[in-house]
C-alpha cells in the first residue's frame, strides 16, 4: 500500500569509499582536553560533509541495484552497507565527547539526531558488521526476485511477481484461486526467516553499540518524545479509533457472508485475508462492488482512465500538475528522464513503489511498475508527495534535510492523493461535468474507508509485531504464531488456512526484509486528515469535510510547503502548529470526516455482532 523513499536516510547504502578518518580512534589515541562549542561546530561540519558524500553514492548504488536485480549489484550494496555503517557509528562515537557541553539549540538537535540516523544499526565488529550488510542485501534482493509459478488453474504457465499477485487480487473473486495464489506466494516468504532471525540478531547488537537497548527503541526515539510514551500515544490513538474499525468490519464480513456463504466466511468471526482485494489483506479498496450501497451511482476512475488510453507516465503527469496547481515546482528533467514507471522486460526489477532521491537536491526520481487503475492513480499521487517533500527541505543543512517525523512524510503524498475527490477528477477532464450529489457521499466515504480505516490495524501491528521481535519478547520459533495472534487482535483477519512455525508470512511484506519501520503509515493515516483539514481551510472549502478539493489553492499551498520547508531542523509538533494550530497527532479530523459513514454504518449493523 504504502512505500518510504528508498532514499531515506541510509535507508540505500553507498559504493565503498576510501578509508575515512577515524574519529573515535584518534580521540583514544591522545589525552583529550576538554571539549569546545567551537570544536562541536567543526566537528559536526566535517560530519555532515562527509555523510552527504555517503548519501549521493548511496542512492547510486540503492537506484542500480533495484532496476537491475542481480548477484553484483547485491554485493556492491552489501560493501557499501558495510563503509556507511562503520562511518556512522565512528561518527556517533566521537560525538558523545560534546554531549555535556551547552550548545546552541540547532547544533544540540543535530546531536541528539545523529544516533538515530540509522534504521539498520552495524555492530563495532567488522567481520559482524559485514555480514549484517551481506544478509540485508540479500534479503531486499530475494524479495524483488519472488515469483509464484502456480501449477494449475487459470495462471497455470505464468510466473507472477508482487505487482502481477497485486493485479489478480484486485480483480479476482474467486476464492479456490485466491487462495492458491495467497499460499503461493506467502511460501516466498518462508526462505526469508533464517536470514532475517541473524539480520534482528547483528541489527540489535548495533542498536546497543549506540545506547539503546535494541532496534525497536531506536525506531521509537525519533518522535521527540521518550521512546515508551510514543508506544502509550499509539495505543491511546488506537482506543479512540477501535470502536469505527469495528463497525466497518462488521459490515464488510457480513457483505462477504452474503457473496461467499458461511462456511467461507464465518458470520461472527475473523475475516479470510485473502477475500479482502489485496495481497496482504491491509487495505480492502478493491472489494468496494462486493459491499456497495444499493443507492446513487459512482463513476469509477479505473475505467474513465482505461477509457482515455492511460499511459503510466500519463498517470505520473496528472500527479505532477496537482502538486503545481498548489504552487509546487514541475519536477525536473532528470525525473522523466531516469525514473522507472513500467517493468522492464530484459532483467529483476523491483517494483514496489518507492520514491528516491538519488542526488540531492537535483536527482528524485520514482521507482514503480505502474498499472492503470484507480489504486495506482492514488499511490502516484502520495509517491509525488515524497518527492516534492525532498525538494521543499533541500536548502537545510544536512541532518536537518529530512522529514519532521516519518508519519509526516508518509502524510504529504496522502493528503493530496484524498483530495482526488469527483469534483477534481471533473475538473482535469476525467469524470463527467456533474455536479456533485449528496446521494453519493456514502459510496465515496465507504471506498474511502475501505482504503484508509480498514489499514489502520495493520499500519499499528507491524511494528508492534517488529518491536516484539527486536526485544526478544517474540523468538523465531513463534514468528507466525503471534504474526496471526496480533493480526487476529487487531484486524479481525485469519489465514486461509492454518499455519505453522515452517511457514514466515511477515516475509511476505516488502517493509519485513527490507527493515522498513512501519508505524509511520499507521501515524500517516490521522496526520493525513488533519493537514487535509487544514488544507480546506485554506483553501476557503465550505461544506462538508469529505467534499473539499484544495486542488489549485495556492493559499493552501504556500501554507503547507512553509511547513515542508523546516524538514527536521524543528520539533514535529512545532511544525504541525504552525501549520494547522494543533500540537499533537489526534483522531478528531479523521473522525469528523467520516461523521456521516459512521452513522451509516451504526445503522446497517443493527443487530449484528461487533467483533468477533
Amino acid at each position: 500500500m504504502r512505500s518510504r523513499p528508498a532514499t531515506a536516510l541510509f535507508a540505500a547504502c553507498a559504493t565503498t569509499l576510501a578509508p575515512a578518518f577515524n574519529w573515535a580512534e584518534e580521540a583514544a589515541a591522545t589525552p583529550t582536553p576538554a571539549a569546545t562549542v567551537s570544536e562541536a561546530h567543526e566537528f559536526m561540519d566535517r560530519a555532515e560533509a562527509r555523510l552527504f558524500e555517503l548519501g549521493v553514492r548511496a542512492g547510486r548504488a540503492g537506484w542500480v541495484n533495484l532496476t537491475f536485480l542481480n548477484d553484483d549489484t547485491d554485493a556492491m550494496v552489501a560493501d557499501a552497507n558495510d563503509a556507511l555503517l562503520a562511518a556512522t557509528t565512528e561518527l556517533v562515537e566521537a560525538s558523545q565527547r560534546f554531549q555535556n557541553l551547552e550548545l546552541p539549540p540547532d547544533l544540540d538537535r543535530k546531536l541528539r539526531i545523529l544516533p538515530q540516523l540509522l534504521d539498520m544499526p552495524g555492530p563495532k565488529d567488522a567481520g559482524r558488521r559485514k555480514e549484517l550488510a551481506q544478509i540485508a542485501a540479500a534479503l531486499t534482493s530475494k524479495y524483488g526476485k519472488m515469483k509464484y509459478c502456480p501449477p494449475s488453474g487459470p495462471y497455470k504457465g505464468k510466473c507472477l511477481g508482487q505487482s502481477e499477485m497485486e493485479k489478480v487480487f484486485s480483480t479476482s473473486r474467486d476464492p479456490a484461486v485466491l487462495e492458491d495464489l495467497w499460499l503461493g506466494w506467502h511460501a516466498q516468504g518462508a526462505a526469508l526467516k533464517g536470514d532475517y532471525a541473524r539480520f534482528v540478531e547483528l541489527a540489535n547488537e548495533g542498536a546497543r553499540d549506540l545506547g539503546f537497548a535494541d532496534v525497536g527503541e531506536l525506531w521509537r526515539s525519533r518522535y521527540d518524545m521518550p521512546p515508551e510514551q510514543m508506544r502509550e500515544e499509539v495505543n491511546r490513538l488506537w482506543e479512540e479509533l477501535r470502536p469505527f474499525y469495528l463497525s466497518l468490519h462488521a459490515y464488510v464480513r457480513g457483505r462477504l457472508v452474503k457473496k461467499y456463504g458461511p462456511t467461507v466466511v464465518p458470520p461472527s468471526g475473523l475475516i479470510p485475508a485473502h477475500l479482502l482485494g489485496n495481497l496482504w489483506g491491509q487495505n480492502w479498496e478493491n472489494i468496494y462492488a462486493l459491499v456497495a450501497p444499493p443507492q446513487g451511482r459512482v463513476e469509477d476512475l479505473t475505467k474513465a482512465l482505461l477509457r482515455r488510453k492511460t499511459r503510466p507516465v500519463d498517470m505520473v503527469r496528472y500527479a505532477e500538475g496537482f502538486y503545481v496547481s498548489l504552487g509546487f515546482p514541475p519536477l525536473q528533467d532528470t525525473f522523466w528522464k531516469r525514473s522507472q514507471f513500467s517493468r522492464p522486460r530484459d532483467r529483476e526489477v523491483m517494483c514496489h513503489a518507492q520514491s528516491w532521491w538519488v542526488d540531492n537536491p537535483e536527482d528524485a526520481r520514482l521507482l514503480m511498475c505502474i498499472n492503470v487503475n484507480a489504486h495506482d492513480f492514488l499511490i502516484v499521487h502520495h509517491e509525488l508527495g515524497h518527492l516534492h517533500y525532498f525538494q521543499s527541505y533541500k536548502d537545510q543543512s544536512f541532518l536537518f534535510q529530512n522529514w519532521a517525523q516519518d508519519g509526516f512524510d508518509e502524510a504529504i503524498g496522502d493528503t493530496v492523493a484524498l483530495s482526488v475527490t469527483p469534483k477534481y477528477l471533473r475538473q482535469i477532464g476525467l469524470f463527467s461535468a456533474k455536479a456533485d450529489g449528496a446521494e453519493t457521499d456514502m459510496q465515496a466515504l465507504l471506498r474511502q474507508a475501505l482504503n484508509d480505516v480498514a489499514f489502520l490495524p495493520w499500519g499499528l501491528l507491524v511494528d508492534e509485531w517488529r518491536w516484539g521481535v527486536f526485544s526478544g519478547d517474540i523468538s523465531p520459533a513463534d514468528y507466525d504464531t503471534v504474526w496471526w495472534r496480533l493480526r487476529a487482535d487487531y484486524e479481525g483477519v485469519a489465514p486461509p488456512v492454518e499455519r505453522t512455525e515452517q511457514d514466515f508470512d511477515p516475509g511476505a511484506k516488502w517493509h519485513i526484509p527490507s527493515n522498513t519501520p512501519y508505524m509511520r503509515y499507521f501515524l500517516a493515516m490521522l496526520f493525513k486528515y488533519q493537514f487535509y483539514r487544514g488544507m480546506c481551510h485554506l483553501s476557503g472549502h465550505v461544506g462538508p469535510l469529505h467534499r473539499c478539493s484544495f486542488y489549485g489553492s495556492k493559499a493552501a499551498g504556500e501554507k503547507f510547503r512553509a511547513m515542508l520547508t523546516l524538514g527536521r531542523s524543528r520539533p514535529w509538533s512545532e511544525a504541525l502548529r504552525a501549520f494547522t494550530g494543533e500540537e499533537d497527532v489526534a483522531a478528531g479530523a479523521l473522525l469528523e470526516y467520516y461523521a456521516p459513514l459512521r452513522a451509516w454504518l451504526d445503522e446497517q449493523n443493527r443487530g449484528q455482532k461487533l467483533g468477533w
